[in-house]
């Protein structure tokens, strides 16, 4: 069993390998973001980024910093599939999953402007923001000495394997084939 965590900046394309990975490859879906949308709407809170990052930030201190990446990681394990979790955001979770076996953490960027324009497509109820917002949505969450709060910046260090999506979809995939697949 291989569990792929992946990280990376908003837009990137982090989804788009999730996509890739279960379409081609087989492997299960496990969303950070779909777990923080159910606690979000049990706590009667608006589904958005700040709701998002809030909640997150209290579970991670209620419990550990890796709390929510463990909750998804109980469920790869009862379910003993390849499995690809997203999205990484914290140290703690990376040092979390480095603990397990076969982990592999990978991380995927962009041109900043571009990944806006991405989220911008995808049209998602925390994507409705102007450019200004990305930015600063973006900032907040690159760094930060709490352990339970985002790290973007740290993650991408710590990954194994890294990313440039500039371009087309099929460059990509591409990317992900030669790199953990052998081009197979």
């Amino acid at each position: 069993m291989l569990v792929i965590g992946i990280t990376g900046t908003l837009g990137a394309g982090k989804g788009t390998i999730v996509e890739y990975l279960v379409k081609k490859h087989g492997f299960r879906h496990y969303s950070v973001r779909e777990f923080l949308l159910q606690e979000i709407q049990k706590q009667g809170l608006p589904s958005n980024r700040d709701s998002m990052v809030k909640v997150a930030n209290v579970l991670r201190k209620q419990h550990t910093p890796y709390y929510i990446v463990a909750e998804l990681f109980d469920q790869v394990v009862n379910e003993g599939k390849d499995a690809v979790i997203e999205s990484i955001r914290t140290p703690g979770e990376v040092e979390f999953l480095r603990q397990q076996e076969h982990f592999l953490l990978i991380a995927v960027d962009a041109d900043p402007y571009l990944r806006y324009q991405r989220i911008r497509k995808r049209k998602s109820e925390t994507d409705d923001i102007d450019f200004a917002t990305f930015v600063e949505n973006e900032k907040r969450e690159m760094s930060a000495s709490d352990p339970n709060k985002q790290n973007l910046q740290k993650c991408i260090q710590m990954a194994d394997i890294k990313f440039l999506n500039n371009g087309a979809v099929k460059e990509l995939t591409q990317q992900v084939d030669e790199t953990l697949f052998g081009d197979r």
